[in-house]
């Protein structure tokens, strides 16, 4: 499969001209570009989540940034615009037994394939942050989707690409609505404050009740936890054999 990694020199200009990569995209003859973006590789709980958006070309928008730039108000307050004004847009999920199951950075961009599925039209061409391209194994070829797209990472690409960046965005606030939800099953972890990532108040409570079904065993905090439980056997709710 074609692909290209991108990024700019350290001198480059980083005001850039929103949508300039989208439309160079299209110049070169893609008829249909999305931008893509994950959320929630680092944390120890919780789904991994990407996002894929196509916006129609010479889309401008002067808050749709990076979501770390944002407030969660602001991102919330952007998400039905960028909805609306999308041509499609798509968001896919990996639960945690898969991420367990083969590892977080091959779930993330299983996500990412996820998320390509439910776009309409099929995106030709792939505006990917970071620098890993979605394995070819992930794609679905059918009578849909001939054959896989063209990728393109892009270095730092939700700061410089206004596709990948909407796709953080709705990325983002799709898991964070996810970990409040799961908050409601495991009030004593504090998800809906935190989102599953480390921090002193997610560490405490989970050595105080051990690990909960959503937590991610195949990571060395909570495989931790996990062989602290099987030594002490103690009587600590959620608690599962640890692989």
């Amino acid at each position: 499969m074609d692909g290209k990694q991108f990024t700019f020199s350290e001198d480059f200009d980083r005001v850039i001209m929103q949508g300039a990569i989208e439309r160079q995209s299209y110049s070169r003859g893609f008829k249909c570009v999305a931008g893509v973006d994950e959320v929630g590789r680092g944390p120890l709980a919780g789904p991994v989540v990407a996002a894929a958006v196509v916006l129609p070309l010479g889309f401008t928008h002067a808050d749709i940034k990076d979501s770390k730039m944002l407030t969660t108000e602001q991102r919330e307050r952007l998400l039905p615009t960028i909805r609306e004004s999308a041509v499609c847009w798509g968001v896919g999920v990996v639960e945690v037994e898969e991420i367990d199951r083969i590892n977080i950075l091959k779930a993330s961009l299983l996500a990412m394939a996820k998320a390509l599925r439910a776009l309409r039209p099929v995106p030709d061409c792939l505006l990917i942050d970071g620098n890993q391209m979605i394995p070819a194994e992930f794609f679905s070829v059918n009578a849909i989707l001939k054959k896989p797209p063209f990728q393109r990472t892009i270095i730092k690409g939700d700061q410089l690409c206004i596709s990948i960046a909407a796709a953080s965005i709705l990325a983002k606030v799709s898991r964070d609505t996810m970990m409040v939800e799961l908050d409601k099953s495991y009030p004593e972890y504090g998800f809906a404050h935190h989102k599953g990532y480390s921090c002193i108040t997610h560490m405490e409570a989970l050595r105080r009740f051990g690990p909960s079904p959503i937590h991610r065993r195949s990571f060395r905090p909570v495989r931790a936890m996990c062989a602290v439980e099987l030594e002490t056997d103690l009587d600590l709710p959620f608690v599962n054999p640890c692989s």
